[in-house]
């Protein structure tokens, strides 16, 4: 299978959404929240009560606007393969997305990931969608390779570049079809995650994604 080029939080702005479709990426990925009964795609995390948005090095204020993930999908113009990042571990916000996928998406495919399986397969439920399950450390990445082995019917795993070896990855494409790994954001690691025989390459950068793209031609 050829790697798939998968633009990381791409999607979670429009901007974002129409850099990765010029620059012809397989897959545009983003992160969705529920919050307060909507629908978000954004990175940044809330912080209770407090008026910010955060991430590790980030602040943003709480009032400013927020991409709904409706607002997204109907903004694509472009048939862009979209991969939601289910954050958080809401089952009503699984039957909220697969609602509003059955409603907007038109049926294409949509692949869909997490580190909290039961909301990804919920979602996946849906004839179109296609569940990722995602590793980001050893603890996760042991009960991912018995579930794949005991109950095959996934499309893919997503995890973490410092996990993979290629005996790993060669086991896992017995039973799923994509092998994602993150972070790619070098050529350095992109010719480790390709060594190893990822399938699949998820980065935050268009040059290393513009990199692959250009190997494949």
């Amino acid at each position: 299978m050829t790697p798939l080029a998968i633009a990381h939080r791409a999607g979670n702005s429009l901007a974002g959404l129409h850099a990765a479709n010029t620059l012809g990426v397989d897959v545009i990925e983003c992160d969705v929240h529920e919050h307060r009964g909507r629908l978000e795609v954004r990175h940044l995390k809330t912080a209770g009560p407090l008026p910010f948005l955060w991430d590790r090095w980030e602040l943003a204020s709480a009032s400013a606007p927020r991409l709904g993930l409706r607002e997204l999908l109907e903004a694509d113009r472009h048939g862009t393969t979209f991969m939601l990042d289910l954050k958080g571990r809401r089952s009503t916000a699984a039957r909220s997305i697969a609602r509003l996928l059955h409603e907007v998406a038109r049926h294409e495919p949509v692949l869909v990931c997490g580190r909290y399986w039961p909301s990804v397969e919920l979602v996946a439920e849906l004839p179109y969608a296609r569940a990722v399950l995602s590793a980001r450390n050893r603890v996760e990445l042991a009960r991912l390779r018995q579930r794949v082995t005991e109950e095959p019917a996934v499309h893919g795993v997503s995890i973490h570049l410092s996990l993979l070896d290629e005996k790993l990855v060669a086991g896992l494409l017995h039973h799923v079809e994509v092998v994602m790994t993150w972070p790619v954001n070098d050529e350095a690691a992109l010719d480790v995650a390709l060594g190893l025989g990822a399938n699949g390459i998820i980065s935050d950068e268009p040059d290393v994604l513009a990199q692959l793209l250009a190997r494949r031609t």
